[in-house]
């Protein structure tokens, strides 16, 4: 029994002895690769500008396990390199649902713009129509106009997957062109109070 368990115990020493030794006199190639292919691929992901914090940490971690190899600490450059992997599969998760709801954001501001310019066109032929004043209906089409180059622009970024600024890009516009069309529906009164 005494000597099973010697056996045992000797079995599971020379076990960890290997493996000790063979993390140790061997650098974690492999492990450092993993971490590059992690970091290229949430990279790929849009992790530089959806999560990007963690993106910088996982970049950290593998210089640091870079920096172990060339001091022979191949244990530290182990778990610097398993460290920078996670961090990097983290922040292409991260990456991909800031994203997704970045996108689903855009897709919401574009619709309120097209929505906005549709309404404030509508209101212009309107004021047209009921002969509101040239300066008004002139200062109005500016608007319009750069309201609609801000949609198309907007629209442009959409489609090339640049989904984080396109709300802030239309705020200003969208805001100009709201506070025409209280103008121009402002415009026949004013116009039909003069007449008085």
């Amino acid at each position: 029994m005494a000597l099973g368990r010697r056996r045992l115990y000797l079995a599971g020493f020379l076990v960890v002895s290997a493996l000790t030794v063979a993390c140790g006199d061997d650098p974690p190639q492999s492990e450092i690769q993993q971490a590059q292919s992690a970091i290229d691929a949430a990279r790929a992901a849009g992790a530089d500008d959806y999560a990007h914090d963690e993106l910088a940490a996982a970049e950290g971690a593998l210089a640091h396990a870079r920096a172990a190899v060339e001091q022979r600490d191949y244990r530290l450059a182990l778990n610097h390199s398993l460290d920078s992997r996670e961090r990097a599969q983290t922040a292409a998760t991260q990456a991909a649902s800031q994203k997704a709801a970045a996108r689903l954001d855009a897709e919401r501001a574009l619709g309120t713009a097209a929505s906005t310019l549709a309404e404030a066109r509508a209101t212009f032929k309107a004021a047209q129509t009921s002969g509101a004043p040239a300066r008004r209906l002139a200062a109005a089409q500016r608007n319009i106009t750069a309201a609609d180059q801000a949609v198309q622009k907007a629209r442009a970024a959409f489609n090339q997957g640049s989904f984080r600024d396109i709300r802030q890009a239309l705020n200003e516009p969208m805001a100009r062109l709201a506070a025409t069309s209280r103008d121009l529906e402002a415009a026949p009164r004013l116009a039909g109070r003069r007449r008085r």
